[in-house]
């Protein structure tokens, strides 16, 4: 019986290692997608987070005169980008990297403090490979679907922006304000989840990150 038991959680314990890293699909069809497109002798842009970076479809038409790699992918949490940083942003040897992170977080319940630690992480890793290499981090953004959680998200925004100040090649491109009217968020800036923006809301974000660009 004992043999059995053993033999049992040897066997669970086995399949449970072999199990893949969470989206790691994901982040091979991005790298899939971009070994045709990408030209390593151009200066590149990387736009990396979760699926409102995923779900800017014209982003590279925004910005013409750059080359830019959106790594983004649904669901993504700022873990998850610490997990994939080499996949995701070092290995287009970025100029300049935005990074959109910390919307999954909160509403994942996860602290501010832990992920300002993570994000500093990713920070590091990218001056590794290249010190001169720019962060902008952008905001967390409101939203209809995710209202209820709003003093979270300002908390956080805080210390992204705190975060900022105390290191000057780091930036904070504030779309929070923007998508804002008055004290409550805009309410036709969203597609019908209210979570996820229209055309008219990267308009907004685009208003915001085009000073950053240059």
């Amino acid at each position: 019986m004992k043999k059995l038991t053993f033999l049992f959680l040897s066997f669970a314990f086995l399949g449970y290692g072999q199990k893949a890293p969470a989206f790691q699909n994901e982040v091979k069809a991005i790298q899939k997608k971009y070994e045709s497109q990408w030209d390593s002798s151009k200066e590149t842009i990387v736009f990396t987070g979760s699926s409102s970076i995923r779900m800017w479809k014209n982003l590279e038409s925004m910005f013409p005169d750059h080359q830019i790699i959106n790594s983004g992918f649904g669901g993504s949490q700022s873990s998850d980008l610490f997990l994939y940083y080499n996949e995701l942003i070092l290995q287009y040897n970025p100029k300049k990297v935005f990074i959109y992170e910390g919307d999954n977080d909160i509403a994942s319940k996860k602290k501010t403090k832990d992920i300002i630690a993570t994000t500093r992480e990713i920070i590091q890793k990218i001056r590794e490979r290249n010190n001169a290499t720019q962060v902008v981090i952008i905001a967390a953004k409101p939203s209809i679907a995710r209202w209820n959680l709003k003093r979270k998200y300002i908390r956080l925004n805080k210390a992204f922006e705190k975060l900022c100040e105390e290191d000057s090649a780091l930036k904070f491109a504030n779309v929070w304000d923007v998508m804002m009217d008055g004290k409550q968020v805009k309410q036709d800036i969203f597609i019908g989840d209210g979570l996820h923006m229209n055309n008219k809301g990267y308009d907004l974000w685009f208003s915001v990150i085009k000073p950053y660009m240059n």
